[in-house]
């Protein structure tokens, strides 16, 4: 027969052990929640992650072509560089101009009509007679889809400008846009490069060494010489730095000097 002593503890360590099972099954629940908050947040963090490298919070780069070798663009998603008045016009509007890039890989002169493209000319004369092309480099060379080298960017990068911009001119001269809403650019051209957005070009300019199929949205405005072009193409020969359709020159255009003078 059980005692009431005997009883009382028994009752005593019943009590105790349900008071055991109910912490150790309020620490499994609490376990469990911090688990799955933590799937939770770690979701949410790759989601982000995977948003930003995607470049969905980046408005200037979802305007961006999707194939970005395709477009003799400036860098869309730099900072907007400082600000600096734009040139007073200096130019004779009726005239034409020659720029010559004396460079590292061989001289490139280009001739300027002025009365298509005043805005564009007088920029770069404004430019070229304060030494800004001195000493810098073509930055890009593109060998699939569009072929040109690009220039003009004190920087070397691609992000680089005079801190403001030029109005796009003469955008009608090649023609007809097909039904992709191409034009080509003919070998020989010279054109402004920009961000993809109307009337922001600045500095940057891209040399076309081989027919280019292109919107018609970048202004184009000077025409090489036949000396200058074969230059050109010895550069587009040798490739790019790491051998891609789209990168650095593998044989280094260094613009020494680029002067710009009247006919």
């Amino acid at each position: 027969m059980v005692t009431s002593d005997q009883r009382r503890r028994q009752l005593a360590r019943e009590k105790y052990e349900r008071q055991q099972k109910r912490r150790a099954e309020a620490r499994k629940k609490s376990r469990q929640r911090a688990a799955v908050i933590g799937a939770v947040v770690a979701v949410v963090i790759a989601t982000l992650v995977g948003l930003i490298v995607g470049g969905v919070f980046d408005k200037d780069k979802k305007d961006q072509a999707a194939d970005p070798s395709a477009n003799p663009s400036a860098s869309a998603s730099e900072p907007a560089p400082k600000q600096s008045p734009s040139p007073e016009m200096a130019i004779d509007q009726k005239a034409k101009y020659t720029f010559a890039l004396k460079t590292s890989a061989g001289d490139i002169n280009f001739t300027m009509d002025a009365a298509k493209t005043p805005q564009t000319v007088n920029s770069f004369k404004s430019l070229a007679d304060k030494g800004y092309f001195n000493n810098t480099k073509c930055h890009r060379l593109t060998a699939g889809g569009i072929f040109v080298l690009q220039c003009g960017d004190p920087e070397g990068t691609g992000r680089g400008g005079p801190g403001y911009n030029i109005p796009d001119e003469n955008l009608d001269s090649l023609g007809k846009a097909n039904e992709q809403g191409q034009v080509v650019y003919p070998a020989g051209t010279v054109a402004m490069a920009n961000t993809g957005q109307p009337g922001s070009g600045g500095s940057q300019f891209f040399l076309v060494y081989k027919d280019s199929p292109l919107a018609p949205s970048y202004t184009p405005f000077g025409k090489i010489d036949a000396a200058g072009l074969k230059v050109l193409e010895e550069i587009a020969k040798a490739g790019t730095v790491d051998g891609g359709q789209d990168g650095a020159p593998k044989t280094e255009v260094k613009i020494e000097k680029g002067t710009v003078t009247q006919n």
